[in-house]
């Protein structure tokens, strides 16, 4: 009768999310093990069955490095932050919209749900600038075509959406001129969300959620209000990479995205589990 439980509390969700759009930030473990793709992939059409309408926008940092490799291009960071020269920018958007995009498609194929593979220049999907160059620790940093967003062309997504697709949506901005831009994919995952109306952002990562103690998995910050973020990253407990994804998360909740859930790609159905257990999974943030 334990699956019939799960059902029944899965019910309220199921009526509360119906309809809502869902925008689901693919990264780490879930994009790189097969069988995390496949569960990841599979987790997602079912959301779209149980009448929830899901978008995906997907990261591709590690798969970037290793095609650089190959085609004996090196990377280049400074402090930190990937430099994008034009040919680094070529290559990206090979691997992104070229390979992971569609290979993406492909998994929500396999699990019957119609899915379209889109990058940030199709129709202007995501207009966006060339970031400045700024200042870190003194030295003038420009890192090239790396871009912020401007505005999200949400009337192309709509006519997906609304069509019964899935979106799978490469993190590359056009500029005014046409150039391509390469744009952080949680950032663009936040805009995505906050421009469609999401009702939420949910974010796959390698690690269970927020940690009070980074080395004690069993320490997970389950929900954090937005007042919170600036005291937990004073005292250090958001810190390193976690930042820029909290700070994402802030600002899609501040442009009326409901919630945001920070979660393990790494565990099986963790998409499902945040979604429809009142334990949930992850780190929620809410306003």
């Amino acid at each position: 009768m334990k699956d019939i439980d799960v059902l029944i509390e899965a019910l309220p969700y199921i009526k509360k999310f119906h309809g809502e759009k869902i925008l689901i930030k693919y990264g780490g473990h879930a994009m790189v093990d097969d069988e995390a793709k496949s569960s990841t992939a599979r987790d997602t059409v079912l959301l779209k069955y149980v009448g929830m309408k899901p978008l995906i926008v997907h990261g591709g940092g590690p798969e970037i490095s290793r095609s650089m490799e190959k085609l004996g291009k090196e990377s280049k960071f400074i402090k930190g932050l990937r430099v994008t020269d034009e040919e680094t920018m070529e290559i990206i958007e090979m691997v992104l919209v070229g390979k992971i995009s569609t290979e993406i498609v492909s998994e929500l194929i396999k699990h019957d749900g119609q899915a379209i593979s889109l990058s940030g220049k199709d129709s202007s999907l995501i207009f966006a600038h060339k970031t400045e160059a700024k200042k870190i620790d003194e030295e003038l940093v420009d890192l090239g075509l790396v871009g912020e967003v401007d505005c999200v062309n949400t009337e192309l997504l709509d006519m997906f959406i609304s069509n019964d697709y899935i979106p799978v949506i490469s993190p590359v901005g056009i500029a005014k001129d046409g150039t391509s831009l390469n744009l952080n994919a949680d950032t663009a995952a936040g805009e995505v969300a906050s421009a469609v109306g999401a009702e939420k952002l949910i974010i796959l990562t390698d690690v269970p959620g927020v940690l009070r103690d980074p080395s004690d998995p069993t320490s997970l910050i389950q929900k954090i209000k937005i007042s919170e973020v600036p005291e937990l990253i004073e005292s250090g407990i958001i810190s390193g990479g976690m930042i820029p994804k909290i700070e994402t998360c802030v600002q899609a909740i501040e442009n009326g995205v409901e919630s945001c859930h920070i979660i393990d790609g790494r565990k099986k159905h963790s998409l499902l589990l945040e979604i429809f257990t009142d334990e949930g999974i992850g780190t929620m943030i809410y306003k």
